[in-house]
């Protein structure tokens, strides 16, 4: 059925009128001027085709028409509020569902979350493992993601972007390549295995399987660990880790607390 467009803000105006009976003491509640409630009243009585309010000598009275049409639109006011108020419930609550690489889940994002419930106990996750899932269909409060920006979603770059060549301490600085699509290596590169993501390429790696372009993020705790060794400096690039999320995620309280932990030096 179609819905038939309803004037809000003139209705909000009426019963705000309607309780006080006076234009002026309407205009204090909704921080307008008198001129202006007078405007959006007689708007309304046109758009109706009633007349809503009547002068008399005791001041202004409700007609009859404005009389049966006021409790409904009280109880659709309430109705409204009670809308807002169940929407805005997620706001607050402890459960978060994030889309995160696995590799970064273990190596960056793992430690923070375990600080963030340290100090909210009550907080509860869903990791997803593939990276682009739908927000919409996987009802994601965030998405970690390793890219050049942010895309049409709103976004802050979790760490600068920046790559390193990393391999098994002892694998000889010219050993064969472990290539994945994250860095994209030249072409005559002497690639000894092809991996699908950056888990099986880091993987491959720390098992002694060749060299390998990583991002700085998931390798320096691994080299500062002897784990790894870089081979030469870090480099900077174009790709980084970035959080994203559409525009009303942030807006969240939970999601602006948990991001605030996430950034924290």
């Amino acid at each position: 059925m179609k819905r038939t467009h309803l004037p809000l803000n003139a209705l909000r105006v009426f019963d705000a009128a309607a309780r006080h009976l006076s234009f002026t003491r309407a205009a204090d509640e909704l921080a307008v001027t008198p001129a202006a409630v007078g405007q959006q009243i007689r708007a309304l009585e046109d758009v109706l085709g009633v007349v809503l309010f009547r002068r008399t000598s005791k001041g202004l009275e409700l007609t009859d028409e404005a009389e049966s049409g006021l409790d409904p639109l009280r109880e659709g006011f309430l109705r409204f509020e009670e809308s807002v108020e169940a929407m805005q419930a997620g706001q607050a609550s402890s459960r978060y569902a994030i889309a995160v690489p696995r590799e970064f889940h273990a190596r960056w994002l793992a430690p923070r979350l375990t600080s963030f419930r340290a100090e909210n106990p009550e907080a509860r996750f869903t990791l997803i493992a593939e990276e682009s899932a739908d927000f919409t269909e996987a009802n994601l409060d965030l998405a970690i993601r390793l890219t050049e920006g942010p895309g049409d979603l709103e976004g802050m770059q979790l760490a600068p972007g920046e790559r390193v060549m990393v391999a098994a301490p002892g694998i000889a600085s010219d050993a064969g390549w472990i290539s994945w699509p994250g860095f994209p290596l030249p072409e005559d590169s002497e690639v000894v295995l092809q991996v699908s993501n950056a888990e099986q390429a880091l993987s491959s790696a720390l098992a002694g399987l060749g060299r390998a372009m990583m991002p700085v993020p998931l390798v320096s705790a691994l080299i500062e660990q002897g784990a790894l060794e870089a081979i030469g400096a870090p480099q900077e690039c174009r790709r980084a880790y970035w959080l994203v999320a559409p525009l009303p995620q942030w807006r969240q309280k939970k999601v602006r607390a948990l991001v605030a932990k996430l950034m924290e030096k």
